[in-house]
């Protein structure tokens, strides 16, 4: 996407203090912008500056909490009201070429198999252009997206920004990336858009709980359509999303059962012990791996009692 094909004379900028922990419709607005104009969100964070290209995991323990995820905004946009839909287009990302994927108890897909932190800090060109090296194992390429971005809720009060809702909010959706339109129900007077948890690259699923978490500056498009009354976010891509990894084919495992969550742990089980036997990596590296590059889909969900999920790891990433 071309950031020239929008008009950005109606140019904002929202900064680090402009940045939050909840959802909440009574939060007044950091700015507020016509319809058309573009917003500049700086120093984008996940961990709100906790982590740093110098950690190591011995500093995850310590981490604050209820510092994590914080979002930028609101942004008021005049004219929207419940009932409209507003179109975000990200134009860009401007990063310092470092991001980090890291374990934690109780946390992710796996949570009863992997007890311990664990901390994996990467270095990637600037431009997104280059894979991203993971140790001696693999080099992921790079996709960078917004997995935090929505608007307010309706309902009253303070709502946390680790789930997502009906209205957006830690979507985790790889595909929400630079020239992808996003559409979200507008449910409050001025639909209070926010926007944050960059990340250079993800797979479907987010396995272990964490990305290639990545700081950044992103830039977007925000406009109003009236009416619409949708019910939950939507899409549209104008070109291909998940052909970036096919060039040399996947492995593929499986797990098949009457519970969906079981079925998918069993398929991440399946391939990390896979990538144990084929490429020589630890359970944990296995894990973060397959965070940040594999696509945990649905395969099959009408031939009751059993349903199959599929786990899919692009191989190029060996080459």
């Amino acid at each position: 996407m071309n950031p020239a094909r929008h008009d950005q004379s109606g140019a904002h900028t929202i900064h680090r203090h402009q940045q939050h922990l909840s959802w909440d419709n009574a939060r007044p607005p950091a700015i507020t912008i016509a319809p058309g104009d573009c917003v500049e969100f700086k120093d984008l964070d996940v961990m709100g500056g906790q982590i740093t290209a110098r950690s190591t995991v011995g500093e995850l323990p310590t981490l604050d909490p209820d510092l994590v995820n914080p979002i930028a905004g609101p942004v008021y946009v005049d004219g929207a009201e419940p009932g409209d839909t507003l179109k975000v287009t990200l134009l860009g990302f401007e990063t310092c070429g470092w991001g980090w994927t890291g374990v934690f108890p109780e946390f992710g897909l796996l949570a009863a198999d992997f007890p311990d932190f664990a901390l994996h800090i990467w270095s990637y060109d600037r431009s997104f252009g280059v894979p991203a090296a993971y140790g001696k194992w693999a080099r992921v390429p790079l996709k960078p997206f917004c997995g935090t971005i929505g608007v307010a809720r309706a309902q009253s009060g303070s709502f946390g920004t680790l789930p997502p809702y009906e209205t957006g909010g830690n979507m985790d959706i790889r595909d929400l990336g630079e020239g992808v339109e996003l559409y979200l129900p507008v449910k409050v007077k001025g639909a209070l858009f926010s926007i944050g948890d960059p990340h250079a690259a993800q797979g479907d699923g987010e396995v272990c709980g964490t990305a290639i978490e990545s700081p950044m500056s992103v830039t977007a498009h925000i406009d109003l359509i009236k009416g619409g009354n949708q019910r939950f976010p939507r899409f549209l891509s104008r070109g291909p999303v998940s052909r970036h990894l096919d060039e040399k084919g996947y492995d593929v495992t499986m797990g098949i059962g009457p519970d969906l969550m079981e079925a998918s742990q069993n398929a991440v089980r399946e391939m990390i012990d896979l990538l144990g036997r084929t490429q020589g990596l630890g359970a944990e590296h296995a894990y973060m791996l397959c965070s940040v590059c594999g696509d945990l889909r649905i395969s099959e969900i009408v031939d009751s009692p059993n349903w199959v999920v599929s786990f899919y790891l692009p191989r190029v990433v060996f080459e």
